[in-house]
């Protein structure tokens, strides 16, 4: 390991957040550094001979020229180890709730130091591998229950091999050592905790592709638009369109073992809400709360503005560790555009040349080099486990103008648009997401996995939907020239087919107890109801019925209630497919010889 090169220089400029430091030849790019008397965090932006631009992460106020700035001669790190979980952090991994304790007060003091990883808890490690074994870069040494979610897997620091000489069980601090190794270079002492630079992506055996679904219990998301688990997803929408509450919903109900939510300059009491409502939610599978298998990070728009950049790299970090370890983690960061915004700031101190509306002309780098570390893959070690870190970002498009820099260079990089509609959020109808303009290019590769189950109607029920949704949108327009009466009765039932789709199924209340979460089974049943009763419909209409007749059967409030029924009685949508048949078989019986005009 390469010794901590400490550079010792003075401030000669303060600039907001940015500090000029003069007399720092010797340090490295992205070196973290303590500025000022009061050891201000911050780190080496650029480098112009022995004068260093530095991001400090820490209100800059009462800084002089001539203070110290000395360099720790490491790039900026997270604490990987037991005690991540329930966490909640700030943008550059300090923990907040420590804090509070140390500091004794709400506010952050400057300067202040508080390990991310508490040194005093003492952990139980039961030890997977024994002596004598030979091991190499993330096998599983051992393992920490470290919530009644999580074991956490002590894996073997990437870049060492060799024979295990030494490994114990018992109660340990983080920092005991628990195995030695040895290497061709010598013995290596192995401890729970581990460091690991934020933006270098931690390796993986074998990337896999994307063919495995991340169900979220959305019905619009699983049925319409899906992710992929690995898969990266774009939600931008204007102020009021929900992308927060979307957000929520897929930390608490996404198909996965591990969610870290990112706080990205969104407002603070949004934050506040997810401290406050996450203890309290139950995770759907455990009965446990969810936040035995979730990490926070905060860094909201009232926080340092420098720190909210670090903070999705802080985030991932995270992420690609508990991957490592086997698990699928799923990565919320609202808002990409605040972290933009971050950047677009940092540029503009360091005047550099402006790209598109003021943003640095790397933006897209960026998002792209943070979207790519998302992913399926084989994890190192020997037992071949697989684990994948799950995407989704939100976008704040000033004034819901999604053809601004951002939300573009997104674009470009996700392969999941749920396009949010303030039209739609006007009207009650959540979530926001457009049928119309979002898409999913993981739809066709996962359509196959679920006609596996399905016995091959999947696909064919979500292209028939989308078909009725499109065919609305163009019936609309002819309404709205020459009035209802123009349409046919078959079209006018299609109308009514795609408002039962919009309402009785698009439509989710997140706030119910019932209705904010359904499982795939649930959805492929409410689907198969509101297309059966739109076949036979059309078909009773051919013969002759009357709309009328078949618009006022009281089984259409059955149709409208299905999103009610809990989990346990979905055997009651099968009844209710059976029903349907039946009622419509009879309105064939008894109308079908009317001729209708």
């Amino acid at each position: 390991m390469a010794e901590k090169r400490t550079v010792k220089g003075y401030i000669s400029k303060i600039s907001g957040p940015l500090v000029v430091a003069s007399g720092m030849g010797g340090a490295c790019m992205y070196d973290v550094v303590r500025v000022g008397n009061m050891g201000l965090v911050g780190e080496i932006i650029e480098l112009k001979g022995d004068t260093a631009s530095i991001q400090v992460y820490e209100e800059t106020s009462g800084l002089m020229p001539g203070e110290p700035v000395v360099s720790t001669g490491e790039p900026l790190s997270v604490e990987l180890g037991p005690g991540l979980i329930e966490q909640f952090y700030d943008g550059v991994q300090r923990p907040l709730n420590s804090i509070e304790e140390v500091a004794k007060s709400p506010y952050i003091s400057r300067g202040i130091a508080v390990p991310a990883i508490s040194r005093s808890k003492r952990w139980t490690f039961e030890p997977k591998a024994k002596e004598g074994d030979q091991v190499g870069s993330g096998d599983v040494l051992g393992t920490v229950k470290e919530t009644v979610l999580v074991e956490h897997r002590i894996l073997v620091p990437y870049g060492v091999s060799g024979k295990l000489v030494s490994i114990k069980a018992g109660d340990f601090t983080v920092e005991d050592v628990v195995a030695v190794i040895r290497t061709d270079d010598g013995d290596v002492e192995v401890r729970m905790l581990q460091r690991w630079p934020v933006r270098i992506p931690r390796p993986v055996a074998k990337r896999l592709p994307p063919d495995t679904p991340l169900s979220t219990g959305q019905r619009v998301v699983d049925t319409l638009f899906p992710i992929a688990r690995g898969g990266t997803a774009c939600v931008p929408g204007p102020f009021g369109s929900g992308k927060t509450v979307i957000q929520h919903q897929l930390a608490k109900w996404a198909d996965a073992e591990i969610v870290v939510y990112i706080g990205c300059g969104e407002r603070g009491n949004e934050m506040t809400d997810v401290l406050l409502e996450f203890p309290e939610l139950e995770d759907p599978r455990s009965g446990q709360p969810l936040m035995k298998r979730t990490v926070l990070i905060a860094n909201t728009s009232n926080m340092p503005v420098a720190a909210r950049e670090a903070s999705i790299y802080t985030g991932i970090t995270i992420a690609e560790y508990y991957r490592d370890m086997g698990y699928s983690v799923a990565l919320m960061a609202d808002s990409t555009s605040r972290w933009a915004e971050a950047l677009r700031e940092i540029s503009g101190r360091l005047e550099e040349m402006p790209g598109e509306e003021g943003y640095p002309a790397y933006l897209g780098t960026r998002l792209a080099s943070f979207y790519e570390r998302a992913g399926r893959a084989i994890c190192l070690g020997n037992d071949g486990r697989e684990g994948a870190v799950s995407i989704i970002g939100a976008v704040s498009p000033p004034g819901g103008d999604l053809s601004e820099p951002v939300t573009q260079n997104t674009l470009r990089v996700t392969k999941v648009f749920w396009g949010l509609d303030a039209n739609l959020a006007y009207q009650r109808h959540f979530p926001a997401i457009n049928w119309l303009t979002s898409y999913s290019l993981y739809a066709e590769k996962l359509g196959e996995y679920w006609d596996n189950l399905y016995d091959g109607e999947w696909s064919s029920y979500r292209t028939e939907a989308m078909g009725i949704l499109e065919d609305e949108d163009r019936l609309k327009e002819i309404v709205r020239l020459v009035g209802i009466d123009s349409l046919s009765k078959e079209e006018r039932m299609t109308l009514e087919t795609a408002k039962s789709l919009r309402e009785d199924f698009l439509h989710q209340n997140a706030f119910h107890e019932i209705d904010t979460y359904a499982s795939m089974d649930k959805q492929f049943k409410m689907l198969r109801n509101i297309l059966t009763f739109h076949h036979l419909a059309m078909e009773v209409l051919r013969r002759g019925a009357l709309l009328k007749d078949v618009l006022e059967l009281p089984i259409r409030e059955e149709i409208a209630r299905m999103r009610y029924l809990d989990e346990k009685e979905l055997a009651k949508l099968d009844e209710l497919e059976d029903r349907i048949k039946e009622v419509l078989g009879q309105l064939t019986a008894n109308g079908g010889d009317e001729d209708v005009a």
